[in-house]
Order: C-alpha cells, then sequence, then structure tokens
C-alpha cells in the first residue's frame, strides 16, 4: 500500500499556524495523492456493512450485554497498560450508602451467629453456614495438583460429619478454627504471616475469632486474584491489540451508534483540514479549482491533536478514547501546570533580567515552588487568578532574598507590582506570554506525533521551553504511546470512517474493522 512509505518531513512551523496547518507542513505529499486509491480499493471496502441500513431498536438484554462488554475491555485495558494496577480491598468510601449496607448487613449476620451460639442448647445453623462457605473458599486457593492438601481439607471440614457432631453435641467448633487458621498459614502471601500470627496468638471469643478469619480471606483472596494478574498480564498484553479490536466489534454488533462521537470527532478534523488546505496551482492555464484532498494520516494526526486539546465540556470524548480517560485526563491537567510555570519564568527572567540570569539553584527553586503553588490547576472550582496572586507574592519575596544575599537593591514597589500584573495575566487565553507558550507546545507534540520514531525526538524541545524539557518529555512520551496503542487497536475502524467521510456520499456507519494488512493508518 502506498500509505506505508509515508514519511513526515520534520519542517517546522511557525507559532501561529493552526494544528492542520502544522499537520500539513509535517505529512508528505504521498498521503494526500495515495489516500483515495488506498481507501476506495476493493479490498478495503469489502466488509462495510451498507450504510442505509435501517436503525436497529435495542433490547434490554443487549444493552446489558454492552454493558458488561464495555466493563470487559475497561478492565483488560487498564490491566495492560496499567503495570501498576491491582485490585485493592480497601477502596470502599468511607462514607456513603453502599459502606452503611454493607456495615448493616455484615452487622446482622455476625449478631445471629453470636444468638444462635449463645442459645441454651447452642443453635449451629448459621455456623455450618460459615464453615461451609470457608472450606470452599480454602480450596479455591488450591492448585491443581494439590490433591493432598484438598483431601485434607475436604476431610476435616465434611459437612455431613460436622451436623453428626451438632446433633450429638460433639461439635468442637475451637478447634476447627484453628485448624482452619493452620491451612491459611500455609497458603497465604508472606506479607500477611504476621496477621496469620496474630491469629493464632488470639484469644477472642468463637465469633470475633471467625470474624477476623473472614476479613483475613478477603485479604488472601484479593492477594490471589492480583497474583493471577501479575501472571497473566505478560500473555493479555501479547494479543491485546487482537483482544481490544474485537470486543470494540462485539459493542458495536450490539450497539450500532457505538461509533458516533468517533465519527463526529474524526469528521471535524477532516473539515479543519479542508478549511485550511490551499487549492492546486493551475496546470497548463487551468485551474482544478478544488483544494487538495487530505491523507489519513493527516486526518487522524489533526484529530490526536485535538485529543490533546479535548475540552469536554464541548463535545463528549470519542467512544474509541474512554478507557483512557483517566489517563488523558492526567497528561491534559500535567501539561497545563506545567506551561503555567514556564510562562511564569519566563516572565521572571524577561522581566528582571541580569541580576538573576545564569543562576541554576534559584531557577529551580523557583520552578518547584511554582509548581508546588498550581498542582491544583486541574480542579473545577481551582482561580488560576487568584493562585497567580500567590505564586507572584512567593517569587517576589525568593527573587528579594536572593539579591540581597549577592549585594543586589531588592525589587522596588513599581517592579514588584508590574511583575505581579504580568504574572496574573496569563491567566487570560489572549495573553501573548501565554499563547506563545501554547503554540509552541502544541508544535512539540505536532512533530512528535508525526514522526515515526518519536522517541529520538522527546529532549528536542523548541525554544523557550528548556525550564521544563524534562517534564515535557515525559508527558510527550506518554501521550505519544497512548496514541500509538489507540491507532493500533482502532485504526480499521478509523480507516472506515475516513474513507466514508472522504469519498462516500452516505454517512458513516459502525462496521466490521477490516484486517490491519489492508489498512495501513494501524502500520504508522
Amino acid at each position: 500500500m502506498p500509505l506505508n512509505d509515508e514519511r513526515p518531513s520534520s519542517t517546522s512551523s511557525s507559532d501561529g499556524e493552526s494544528s492542520s496547518e502544522r499537520c500539513n507542513s509535517t505529512t508528505s505529499a504521498s498521503d494526500m495523492d495515495c489516500s483515495r486509491e488506498s481507501f476506495t480499493s476493493e479490498g478495503s471496502s469489502k466488509h462495510c456493512t451498507p450504510s442505509s441500513s435501517p436503525p436497529k431498536t435495542l433490547t434490554l438484554d443487549e444493552v446489558m450485554g454492552s454493558a458488561r462488554d464495555l466493563s470487559n475491555l475497561s478492565l483488560f485495558h487498564e490491566i495492560v497498560v496499567n503495570r501498576n494496577f491491582h485490585l485493592d480491598p480497601h477502596r470502599i468510601p468511607e462514607e456513603g450508602l453502599w459502606k452503611m449496607v454493607r456495615d448493616n448487613v455484615h452487622k446482622a449476620f455476625w449478631d445471629v451467629l453470636e444468638s444462635e451460639l449463645n442459645d441454651d442448647p447452642p443453635e449451629y445453623h448459621q455456623a455450618i453456614t460459615l464453615l461451609e462457605e470457608i472450606r470452599e473458599i480454602l480450596l479455591s486457593f488450591l492448585n491443581p495438583g494439590a490433591n493432598r492438601m484438598r483431601t485434607q481439607i475436604t476431610e476435616v471440614l465434611d459437612m455431613d460429619l460436622i451436623r453428626q457432631q451438632v446433633d450429638n453435641d460433639a461439635l468442637d467448633i475451637a478447634g476447627l478454627a484453628s485448624y482452619i487458621i493452620t491451612v491459611m498459614g500455609k497458603l497465604c502471601a508472606p506479607v500477611r504471616d504476621e496477621e496469620i500470627k496474630k491469629l493464632r496468638e488470639s484469644r477472642e471469643n468463637t465469633v470475633p475469632l471467625f470474624r477476623q478469619i473472614f476479613r483475613m480471606l478477603d485479604l488472601m483472596k484479593t492477594d490471589m486474584v492480583n497474583f493471577t494478574i501479575d501472571n497473566m498480564r505478560p500473555v493479555m498484553q501479547k494479543h491485546s491489540i487482537e483482544y481490544e479490536r474485537a470486543k470494540f466489534q462485539s459493542i458495536l454488533d450490539k450497539t450500532p451508534g457505538a461509533l458516533d462521537n468517533t465519527t463526529a470527532w474524526i469528521k471535524r478534523s477532516l473539515e479543519e483540514l479542508l478549511s485550511s488546505s490551499v487549492p492546486p496551482q493551475e496546470t497548463n492555464g487551468q485551474s482544478k479549482g478544488q483544494p487538495r484532498v487530505p491523507g489519513p494520516f493527516q486526518v487522524l494526526n489533526v484529530a490526536f491533536l485535538q485529543i490533546l486539546l479535548w475540552d469536554y465540556s464541548q463535545h463528549p470524548l470519542p467512544e474509541t478514547w474512554m478507557t483512557d480517560e483517566t489517563r488523558l485526563r492526567e497528561v491534559q491537567g500535567q501539561l497545563r501546570q506545567v506551561q503555567a510555570v514556564n510562562e511564569v519564568l519566563l516572565i521572571v527572567y524577561s522581566t528582571i533580567g541580569g541580576p538573576i540570569q545564569g543562576l541554576s539553584p534559584l531557577s529551580e527553586r523557583l520552578k518547584r515552588m511554582t509548581s508546588v503553588l498550581l498542582e491544583d490547576m486541574h480542579n473545577t472550582h481551582y482561580s488560576l487568578e487568584e493562585a497567580l496572586v500567590g505564586v507572584s507574592a512567593q517569587i517576589c519575596s525568593e527573587l528579594n532574598k536572593s539579591l540581597v544575599e549577592r549585594n543586589y537593591p531588592t525589587l522596588t514597589p513599581a517592579l514588584q507590582a508590574t511583575l505581579t500584573g504580568q504574572i496574573c495575566s496569563i491567566a487570560h487565553k489572549d495573553n501573548p506570554i501565554r499563547t506563545l507558550v501554547e503554540d509552541r507546545v502544541l508544535q512539540y507534540f505536532t512533530e512528535l506525533i508525526c514522526d515515526p520514531k518519536p522517541q529520538a525526538k522527546l529532549e528536542q524541545t523548541p525554544a523557550g521551553l528548556d525550564p521544563i524539557r524534562t517534564e515535557l518529555a515525559s508527558l510527550a512520551a506518554k501521550f505519544v504511546s497512548l496514541v500509538h496503542y489507540n491507532k493500533a487497536v482502532y485504526g480499521p475502524f478509523y480507516a472506515d470512517i475516513i474513507r466514508k467521510l472522504m469519498f462516500s456520499s452516505n454517512p458513516p456507519a459502525a462496521s466490521p474493522p477490516q484486517d490491519s494488512a489492508q489498512n495501513p493508518i494501524t502500520s504508522n
């Protein structure tokens, strides 16, 4: 396919260009010239579902099935991309309805058990149910080859035998509790040894002891799940692209409108490119009169830049990005913060000038201090203007301290007021310093997204961004990684949407993805 041979150039664009113009300047003409051939070929469209098919009414089972598929997809994706992902048994909120219901149900269960055991004669109905559940949990921890341990647990916690002992008033429930704790000590992770030791030494009554046993069994179940996740992660990563693509296709099969937001997102990118493209020059005295059709990679590059700058209040996030929404918001929030830090430092050094030039320790202190004061920028009700007033005061104080140490006069009140005003002005979107920094950051991300080997250029930040080079490279690496994985999984869906938007009079419809070999978007 011609699209596989595309090599974007690394030509830098000016600070005032739009995202589509940046991608025009970093994408080769071959992308545009062969886009029609690639997207209208027989192999490219043979699996497409007719876009004129009537809308389908979904049943409740289909909706629930799609919800389950989305939940499974989200969990699988989180395990694959987040190496630190583990289930946390303590994530239940300390307040709220769920905690209230859980606590009341648990209290009722243990109150019934205590009441039955205190009866004369004791009643063991609840205790037998408890022992039966403990037996099943212990057996679930065993490997398939642990036959000896399985047989022993089954024999000691034989429910028929225990019921006979209850009938004959011969049940040794304290002995059973001791045996259960011993088995738990053999099966638990080393990190739980200290708590198992405390259980063995416990002198609590039967009910509190069994309550602690159940708490420990819950922790052991979580340990087992996390151990399984760690062992399965390499296998899941190996097949993650195929699995996520197939799972998303199953969601599309049940919910045909599941690509509506994605289609609207790509359509906006295409329209931005078409509105900014320049018609070709006249050939042999005749002008074609139509702008050159942008290539699919150009469309996607502009689309991914829109994702970096996504305004959640204006448009819903595309469906193909929902599993990465948390990571995306984190990158966006940190990017806004480091941009603001860079803007503050540019203003400080351009305003004060010589007396503070070349002082790396001072620069690091100002950067660290500003970062701390702006770390809550991602919060909804955060007031940037108020925060910048505090930043200005701290910076003036730090500057005066540094100037005095080096026998320079302190900042005059007029200069401090000027500095404060300029720093606070970056809260306005049309501030020239803010615009300059944002444009150069966008230029940096554009070149990385359009480059087939972006890792080599992570440290090559544009002029004026040196104070945040390290932080910017880290954020860029995260975002580019998200983009590449997203493109690998959903490239066939994007290819079909772009082809229909560019070369079909019918609106795009959800259709099965084509083989990755027929969709060069995934191989860029």
